[in-house]
């Protein structure tokens, strides 16, 4: 019973950067743990980065430390993703997700409970 919104996603070009929001909808979105995953065409859909519900603890893909922030505005049921130093390998569908069991981060997709439309990331060269 979440509805989650993404937007921010677009075109661009390698080294540039990219904020994405995912608007929550639901009467305890600080209990929730909030995931980003992304799927390229052909693959499986994989874990990108994860916050806690108190915004305590983050996880991240290894391929994203350093360059993606993941953070949360409880207040405005928004979570997001600051996406630095883009590359040609970041290009997919990136998609919102929350987990309302127990607030903790997790990277398992089989984690989460409801999960938005996607948004479309394409970096060029």
């Amino acid at each position: 019973q979440v509805q989650l919104v993404e937007s921010g996603g677009g075109l661009l070009q390698g080294g540039g950067s990219l904020r994405l929001s995912c608007a929550a909808s639901g009467r305890t979105f600080s209990s929730y743990a909030m995931g980003w995953f992304r799927q390229a065409p052909g693959k499986e859909r994989e874990f990108v980065a994860a916050i806690s519900g108190s915004a305590l603890i983050t996880k991240y893909t290894e391929s994203v430390k350093g360059r993606f922030t993941i953070s949360r505005d409880n207040a405005k049921n928004t979570v997001y993703l600051q996406m630095n130093n883009l590359k040609p390998e970041d290009t997919a569908v990136y998609y919102c997700a929350a987990a309302r069991t127990d607030g903790l981060p997790y990277s398992a997709r089989t984690g989460y409970d409801y999960w938005g439309q996607g948004t479309q990331v394409t970096v060029s060269s």
